[in-house]
C-alpha cells in the first residue's frame, strides 16, 4: 500500500553554514565597524547581539538572505522581541522543527475534508498518510503545497 510521510524539518548543517556567512558578512559591513555585534546559535535557538534594534533588524536581514540561498526556507524562523540589557540589545529566534500536534491535527482535518481515499495518522511529530493508489496520495501533497500553513513542509519516504 503506498504511503508518505509529511515533517518539518531543516537541516542543521546549513543552518550553522549559514550563520557563519553573515557572521563574516557583518564583520566586514562597514555599518557594523566596531560594534560587538554577533550570532550564537545553540540547537534549536540563534541569539542576535547588538548595540541597537536598527543593526538587529539589519543582522536579521542578513541571516534571512543566507538561510534563503542554502535553501532553508524562513518559515521555521520563530521571531522573539528584541531585549535590551546594558548596553546590548539582545533577539532570540527559535527554530521550529517538527509538527507539534495542533499542527498535526490541522493537516489531518485538511486532508479529511479533501474527502480522497487515503488515511492519515499522526505518528509523533510527522503524519503518515497511506491509500491504495499513488495518484491519491500525489493528490494530497499537490493540495497541501497550495494551503498556506504556517510551517514549511517536506513529504518524505514516498513508497509504493
Amino acid at each position: 500500500m503506498p504511503s508518505f510521510d509529511i515533517v518539518s524539518e531543516f537541516d542543521k548543517h546549513e543552518i550553522k553554514n549559514a550563520i557563519d556567512q553573515a557572521t563574516k558578512e557583518v564583520d566586514t559591513r562597514f555599518d557594523f565597524k566596531g560594534t560587538d555585534s554577533n550570532f550564537e546559535l545553540t540547537d534549536d535557538k540563534l541569539i542576535m547581539i547588538s548595540e541597537s534594534t536598527f543593526q538587529l533588524q539589519q543582522m536579521f536581514s542578513i541571516v534571512c538572505a543566507k538561510l534563503s540561498r542554502r535553501g532553508v526556507d524562513i518559515a521555521c524562523l520563530d521571531v522573539g522581541s528584541p531585549k535590551p540589557g546594558g548596553k546590548t540589545v539582545r533577539q532570540e529566534i527559535t527554530l521550529k522543527q517538527g509538527l507539534d500536534t495542533v499542527m498535526a491535527k490541522k493537516i489531518v482535518k485538511l486532508i479529511k475534508d479533501k474527502k480522497l481515499k487515503v488515511q492519515a495518522a499522526i505518528q509523533g511529530e510527522q503524519v503518515r498518510v497511506t491509500g491504495k493508489k499513488r495518484d491519491d496520495l500525489q493528490e494530497v501533497i499537490q493540495m497541501l503545497r497550495e494551503e498556506k500553513l504556517e510551517m514549511p513542509l517536506q513529504f518524505n519516504n514516498f513508497r509504493d
